[in-house]
């Protein structure tokens, strides 16, 4: 007859208590669990991805590749053809114009990528790389 974990520990066994200060907090419809420094406890959130502007680097990089295969001969002509304001064109098409480690921060949805906006970008940024990184915050 095998003995149960309950059979095991009792008799003569000693019990063991142990306190674990935590408390159980709803957030956004989830319970959360904290630890009594009030840090939450859990697995790391994934990254955000702002898809407004994934949309905006991928739509500037289309027409960048239609432009340079000449399947439209000038901005002006790709924005007939797109139905819209060909200033707005030229300013989306500024985005070709970000770094690299820039973009690529953007589509992995790097927490350091907040102030990077479409608004932003629509706007005015430097055209320089390092001024870039010095200006999105993002220097390693």
């Amino acid at each position: 007859m095998t003995k149960t974990r309950a059979q095991a520990y009792s008799g003569s066994a000693t019990s063991t208590t142990v306190h674990v200060p935590i408390t159980f907090r709803r957030r956004g419809g989830r319970k959360q669990v904290v630890t009594p420094d009030g840090a939450p406890v859990g697995a790391p959130r994934p990254p955000s991805v702002d898809s407004t502007l994934v949309k905006a680097l991928a739509r500037a990089f289309r027409w960048q590749r239609m432009l340079e295969s000449e399947e439209y001969g000038s901005v002006a002509e790709l924005a007939a053809m797109e139905r819209i304001n060909a200033s707005f064109v030229a300013r989306v098409l500024r985005m070709t114009l970000l770094a690299p480690d820039i973009v690529e921060a953007v589509l992995e949805g790097q927490p350091r990528t907040e102030l990077i906006t479409v608004h932003h970008l629509l706007t005015r940024f430097s055209l320089a790389w390092a001024q870039q990184r010095r200006e999105f915050r993002l220097i390693t």
